[in-house]
């Protein structure tokens, strides 16, 4: 089975690392007439290289220089095997610990060291190239396999524009895949584009794998708003982080710090200036402990990502981190310890973001980035947050106390309304939402409730099961007084105003509600209300003088009926409605639905 590895040169200055690469790969990587004139290298360069047994690898030769440190770090990010290359004659030099220091902080566990010497390993005389290029593919094989069912994520380190192609960003791919015509989106600025084409150590390709050096050239984007520290993906879930949790470690010799401190954070190919908040205290030289670092320019991180602190001035690397939360909330409703967030374990990550989103919960589209797993993974994850005592709501994981805070917000509304409200049927949902004050778990938690016959449901509203509307010993009082007005009205109906006499007008309205839910009333128009009966005889005697005459006009009706246009026309239009008749014009004509009777 073939792989393919990230091999990452590191040590001092003038120590051969270039001339090493060379001498493996045939391929000059200083690219810039001033690192030939100068005879270091400056910024970053690349070589294929053929290893054994299925074996190839992308090399990354970085600077050496401490002047180009950052440089240095840019492209060590991603490496999957360390070439440390100390030479003979002068032995370990500051950058070679400062670049070992780098390596250990991005987590590179897997490498080996080339001492530069004619009797060992030889750039000039080819000397014991053999036995090196051995020892990496043996590297190489203890390395960490990448996925290419990961999410897609390349950061880029150089970007440029080539007449015909457009925009076209070079990196390595940390993960995932990506095609010739993918929709992809560049980080931070939120550009979105078209994969155009594609190429693998300057050959054609039309897919890009994780750790192969890769040149996209990107359709639809602005090659002005792209720089060295971007990030290309092609999923959703990426998103930029203004503020990160991380767990730092500062090195032995390093000053401590407080709150506010002023650092460069490196992750990736960008650098950032960021102030650091320790969660307890001042972080002491030599110790790992969690902090925030809130971030003057975003980045786009992952959890289990790996960054490097260096001081703000003097600028010399200090300490490392890992990435155990890319999206913290700004203020946590409750304390979740950073620890439990940097859990090897994927569901106890899960769980602890579980508990610091309280209400809010966690998306599922979320867990790959905040997780750090493949999306493959995450229905087994979500499975085993459930197991452990969490609640599945569609595509959002909720703490069970969530789901009993709803419940209870959710029976004391419904109480509360129907208290103020005796007469209504029941509580509108959407009112409910908002009064339990949430409108994204509220129906999962109602259907739960009626489940249980605890509410019922009906239609657009809620209600307690026991409840029923019914008139209090006033109502009923003031109600039969309505009733009987309303009966005396005949043909001509009530509204709420022309009830006042009997009331308050609004309750007056509120009990004639009542009386079309019992169906003993009905409402015609906005506000006019009619007895049952009454209307029933008004319908047939109208919709009978239409059939005998076949098309009839107001005038037509108002005759037979006896009542004024005041009167007569919102009745039309209720029997329209309704089906009874037919407009056309000013007249009626039959409608399709009969009258049944009273």
């Amino acid at each position: 089975m073939s792989r393919h590895v990230v091999i990452g040169t590191a040590g001092h200055v003038d120590h051969g690392k270039t001339a090493l690469v060379r001498a493996l790969t045939g391929v000059e990587t200083d690219r810039w007439e001033e690192e030939k004139r100068r005879g270091i290298t400056i910024d970053l360069g690349f070589a294929p290289l053929e290893l054994t047994d299925g074996i190839t690898a992308s090399i990354v030769d970085v600077p050496g220089h401490e002047d180009f440190v950052r440089n240095m770090v840019a492209g060590a990010a991603g490496v999957d095997v360390a070439l440390l290359v100390v030479a003979a004659d002068e032995g370990v030099m500051p950058q070679t610990v400062e670049h070992l220091a780098i390596l250990e902080f991005l987590g590179v566990r897997t490498g080996l060291i080339a001492w530069e010497a004619p009797l060992i390993a030889s750039a000039v005389t080819g000397e014991g190239i053999d036995m090196l290029t051995a020892s990496l593919a043996a590297a190489a094989h203890r390395a960490a396999d990448r996925s290419s069912d990961d999410l897609f994520r390349l950061p880029v380190d150089r970007v440029f524009s080539v007449a015909g192609a457009g925009t076209v960003v070079t990196g390595t791919a940390w993960s995932g895949s990506v095609n010739v015509g993918d929709e992809v989106r560049t980080l931070p600025g939120e550009q979105r584009g078209r994969v155009r084409s594609i190429e693998v150590h300057g050959q054609q390709r039309d897919r890009a794998e994780p750790g192969r050096r890769t040149a996209l050239a990107i359709a639809g984007v602005d090659r002005a708003a792209i720089a060295r520290g971007s990030v290309v993906v092609t999923d959703a879930s990426w998103q930029e982080s203004r503020a990160v949790d991380v767990l730092l470690t500062l090195l032995p010799h390093a000053r401590a710090l407080t709150q506010r401190s002023r650092v460069r954070f490196h992750l990736g190919t960008a650098e950032v200036m960021a102030r650091l908040t320790p969660v307890a205290g001042e972080i002491g030289p030599g110790a790992t402990a969690p902090a925030r670092l809130r971030l003057e320019n975003p980045v786009v991180a992952r959890w289990g990502d790996r960054g490097v602190i260096r001081s703000y001035s003097p600028v010399t690397t200090i300490g490392g981190c890992m990435i155990a939360d890319p999206w913290p909330r700004s203020r946590p409703r409750r304390p979740v310890r950073l620890e439990d967030r940097a859990s090897a374990q994927d569901a106890a990550r899960a769980g602890a973001l579980v508990r610091l989103a309280g209400r809010d919960g966690v998306s599922l589209s979320d867990l790959p980035v905040r997780l750090g797993i493949r999306p493959r993974a995450v229905e087994e994850t979500a499975t085993e947050v459930v197991l452990g005592g969490g609640v599945r709501i569609g595509e959002t994981l909720v703490e069970p106390e969530v789901v009993e805070s709803l419940r209870r917000a959710i029976l004391q509304a419904l109480t509360g309304y129907h208290q103020e409200h005796p007469l209504e049927p029941g509580m509108p949902r959407g009112l409910l939402r908002v009064a339990a004050g949430s409108t994204g778990f509220a129906d999962h938690v109602l259907e739960g409730l009626a489940s249980e016959r605890q509410i019922l449901l009906e239609g657009s509203t809620a209600r307690l099961s026991d409840f029923r509307a019914a008139l209090s010993r006033h109502e009923t009082a003031l109600g039969e007084r309505i009733r009987d007005e309303l009966v005396a009205a005949g043909w001509e109906g009530r509204t709420p105003a022309e009830l006042a006499e009997l009331g308050d007008p609004e309750r007056a309205h509120d009990l004639l509600e009542f009386f079309v839910r019992q169906g003993t009333a009905v409402r015609v128009g906005r506000d006019r209300y009619y007895d049952r009966c009454a209307l029933d005889r008004l319908r047939d005697t109208v919709v009978a003088e239409v059939r005998r005459l076949g098309r009839a006009t107001p005038a037509q009706l108002r005759e037979k009926t006896g009542l004024t246009r005041k009167y007569l026309i919102p009745v039309l239009e209720w029997l329209d409605a309704c089906g009874f008749t037919v407009r056309e014009g000013d007249a009626r004509r039959p409608g399709v639905v009969a009258p049944t009777g009273p």
